[in-house]
């Protein structure tokens, strides 16, 4: 009796989540339904236009090929900058589906209407809304920085966390643990806060008023995207630096 009166509280603080969900059963798991649902779609739109853009090249580009090019020079100079000339190219695709991902999740949660779309339980909005996702693709970034520093160094990679002395040891190690938790809630805490401003404005205010934070919501789910990604590089890039 005792111990579940101990248990009981330490389960609700596991259970504490932002609204409801719809949940799907696989085995003995349940899913957030609705992240997978719109996360299907953003995947959907990327590859669209990614064959759209990329079914029949030309030397000179026009209409989705433009587009393509655009963004892949974006990612690739973006990788350029923050992890070296000689490393970045193998590194373009994990941080152009990063930043693809994440921008169009992000805008997706600005323009697209989920909420009108009624489900059994729980709502729909952009995946980058669910503290879940955001996790997973900072735990993803973490595990891309230890794979580049593993991978050229060996072993010896974890040398790092006693230079420059060994008495930094402990701050070094915790220096990783925090950079996926900065990464993952300072997205989720942007896309959730820019959604429930907007959400209340509109409920509160005719549709005319709240367009320029809709406006501003774009800008600024565009930045969150940017930042991510760019972050994600510089760790790269450190984990590959050698130190002298």
């Amino acid at each position: 009796m005792i111990t579940e009166i101990i248990m009981n509280p330490l389960l609700e603080v596991a259970e504490v989540s932002v609204g409801q969900h719809y949940y799907w059963q696989i085995g003995n798991y349940e899913v957030h339904g609705q992240v997978l649902i719109t996360s299907w779609i953003v995947l959907a739109i990327i590859v669209t236009l990614s064959l759209l853009g990329n079914s029949n090249l030309k030397s000179t580009p026009d209409g989705f090929q433009n587009l393509t090019e655009l963004v892949t020079e974006f990612i690739r100079d973006l990788a350029k900058t923050q992890i070296g000339e000689e490393e970045y190219l193998k590194w373009v695709p994990f941080l152009g589906t990063i930043f693809l991902f994440i921008f169009v999740s992000n805008w997706s949660g600005a323009l697209v209407p989920w909420r009108l779309i009624e489900l059994p339980n729980g709502e729909l909005a952009a995946p980058t809304n669910d503290i879940n996702t955001t996790v997973a693709l900072a735990l993803l970034t973490s595990i891309s920085y230890f794979y580049a520093g593993i991978r050229k160094k060996g072993l010896g990679y974890f040398k790092r966390y006693i230079e420059p002395a060994a008495f930094l040891l402990p701050i070094n190690i915790l220096e990783d643990f925090t950079k996926p938790l900065s990464l993952s809630f300072r997205l989720f805490g942007n896309i959730l806060a820019d959604e429930l401003v907007v959400g209340v404005l509109v409920a509160l205010v005719p549709l005319v008023v709240p367009i320029p934070l809709m406006l501003l919501g774009l800008f600024t789910s565009a930045i969150q995207a940017l930042v991510f990604a760019t972050l994600a590089g510089a760790y790269i890039g450190e984990a590959l630096e050698d130190h002298h």
